[in-house]
């Protein structure tokens, strides 16, 4: 789902339902005769969103396309209903799965950046794949540091906890042979 400063997105037609989309996203359809890996255009936009600027089509914008690629075929988790009336002989079983594309949004109207007039966000930056960023790793080190002194404290807490039971004197044995009934009488 896109985000709600002033990104690039659109809300798009597909199946019968509304999605708003973004580029990048990715969204699960109802199943598109399409193959996988293949490139899809979907050209039913009613609206479009690029920074402050605003399109809202009647019904739909003509001219417009969004661009998305096939990245999967799945069914939808198993959905029954179940019709029954006692005393009528009426039962009635139904159920089915849905077919669903996954498509992975790739353009707006062939933009896939926001070109408005809105305040530009912050925008994070991803590190390449099997990198980590040194503000992810500095964070890492504290909590490894922090969890290896709490480790250490308590470790010497245990360490004297064990001393002072050494030091504690047993408890005698008396106290449980006067509370033991005499069986012998």
């Amino acid at each position: 789902m896109p985000k709600p400063d002033g990104s690039l997105s659109a809300v798009i037609v597909s199946g019968g339902k509304q999605y708003r989309v973004a580029p990048g996203d990715r969204v699960l359809v109802d199943r598109l005769a399409a193959e996988l890996g293949s490139s899809v255009k979907l050209d039913r936009v009613l609206l479009v969103r690029d920074g402050s600027d605003i399109n809202v089509g009647a019904p739909s914008i003509s001219g417009m396309v969004v661009d998305a690629k096939v990245l999967a075929h799945s069914r939808g988790p198993r959905i029954e209903t179940l019709r029954y009336k006692s005393k009528k002989r009426v039962r009635v079983h139904r159920g089915g799965r849905a077919d669903y594309t996954a498509l992975e949004i790739l353009a707006i109207g062939g933009l896939t950046e926001a070109t408005g007039t809105e305040v530009e966000a912050e925008t994070e930056t991803k590190p390449a794949k099997g990198k980590r960023s040194s503000k992810r790793g500095a964070k890492v080190a504290e909590a490894k540091a922090e969890v290896v002194a709490e480790s250490e404290t308590a470790a010497s807490e245990t360490e004297t906890e064990t001393k002072a039971a050494a030091e504690k004197p047993k408890r005698s044995t008396r106290k449980k042979q006067a509370t033991e009934p005499d069986t012998d009488k």
